[in-house]
């Protein structure tokens, strides 16, 4: 098949979350299928991954990053920000000529504001589809995470995040109508979405998997003289930075209390200022972009997942897991995850609660050993990319 895939930001490199699956969705189906892409920069040098996408698709065609300017229009508009940061011109007009020059079978978006090239292209707008297919994969449920950000936002964000998750829910059901399939990253996505809208059309569960290959199990070493408790994830994001927040302020004091030598280590890239300072506090280690997690996996003793906001599944999860880390989640980190508390991660979702399952698991090595191994036995079952992207391509025939 010919498939038109519009991607909201740049599948490559794959280092967080909604990158990760759509790169893997893009390396599955570009072995049967021909690849139109067309995606979003993050920032202008990333169009030095280009060549590496050429090798999956047919064409690449990137536009760059949304200006500010956008964005300001869009609030005194009726468009989501989501929309409005994602749309561009130029790309439209790839859309467009795309769909009428190259028979496409299939339009796949990842994140419900690419469907705005859908509503605008004349192929839709003019019902000229002849058996066009559109699927949409909402990765995360933008509109609850914005209501989620507001939540914990101060003015005058907080009204900002509240008008987003009105403006978008709004359009994710008109997506809801128009596209042929909607497809979520868990049950738990998709059962929030039925519980918000009458009426979800032809909803469908293709959960993310993790390279099993790339992330392998650590070997069992001696416990750490200072022992490492470990945070992943991009520290520019809000919900990020305010786990970490959380986990410093109401959390670290406990643990180092107990064991004094605790050091918590943030890694992941573009730690904002707030994250940087928390380097000042003892312990606390921040070490924005490094070349491969992979050796802070096997440095930690725990991995923490402290979010008090999440969405979709969070891979940060999925990695500590299939790297046989012993963990601490909250229920938001894990909602739509397959695992058992006391079994292959411990959750708390009060500071008390959690800085207790951390110590815990810092004073017993044999615990932590025992954990880990049944959590990555819980990874290889369910997680694995090729068997559940399988149902991804029985939806596209």
């Amino acid at each position: 098949m010919n498939i038109l895939y519009l991607v909201h930001r740049i599948p490559f490199p794959p280092n967080k979350g909604d990158k990760i699956r759509s790169f893997n969705i893009l390396k599955h189906l570009s072995r049967k299928h021909r690849i139109y892409l067309g995606t979003v920069l993050d920032h202008a040098s990333d169009a030095a991954h280009v060549a590496e996408l050429q090798k999956y698709c047919c064409e690449v065609y990137c536009v760059p990053p949304a200006s500010k300017l956008g964005l300001l229009r869009s609030l005194v508009t009726q468009k989501p920000l989501t929309v409005s940061h994602f749309y561009d011109r130029s790309l439209q007009h790839y859309v467009d000529r795309t769909l009428e020059e190259n028979g496409i079978d299939v339009v796949l978006c990842i994140c419900s504001g690419m469907a705005e090239y859908v509503f605008r292209t004349p192929v839709v707008k003019e019902n000229r589809m002849n058996g066009l297919k559109l699927v949409m994969d909402y990765i995360d449920l933008d509109s609850d995470k914005w209501s989620q950000f507001a939540e914990y936002a101060s003015f005058p964000l907080r009204h900002v995040y509240r008008l987003e998750n009105r403006r978008l829910s709004h359009y994710e059901g008109e997506v809801n109508r128009v596209f042929h399939q909607s497809i979520f990253v868990s049950q738990h996505e998709l059962d929030t979405v039925e519980s918000l809208t009458s009426n979800v059309v032809n909803g469908t569960v293709v959960s993310n998997g993790v390279d099993v290959d790339y992330f392998k199990p650590k070997e069992r070493l001696p416990a750490n003289e200072n022992p490492v408790v470990l945070f992943t994830g991009v520290m520019d994001y809000f919900a990020n930075v305010d786990a970490v927040e959380w986990f410093c302020e109401r959390i670290l004091d406990k643990v180092r209390a107990e064991v004094p030598e605790t050091q918590f280590y943030i890694v992941g890239m573009r730690p904002t200022r707030k994250v940087r300072n928390l380097a000042q506090l003892a312990g606390v280690h921040v070490t924005g972009y490094v070349d491969d997690i992979r050796a802070y996996y096997r440095m930690a003793d725990v991995a923490v997942a402290p979010l008090r906001i999440a969405q979709g599944v969070q891979n940060k999860v999925l990695e500590a897991m299939s790297t046989r880390n012993a963990i601490v989640a909250t229920s938001k980190a894990t909602n739509g995850i397959v695992c058992r508390d006391h079994q292959d991660l411990l959750l708390a979702d009060d500071a008390d609660a959690f800085s207790q399952h951390v110590i815990a698991l810092l004073q017993d090595d044999e615990q932590r050993w025992q954990m880990g191994g049944r959590a990555v036995q819980t990874i290889r079952e369910h997680y694995n990319w090729e068997n559940n992207l399988a149902r991804l391509d029985t939806l596209l025939q």
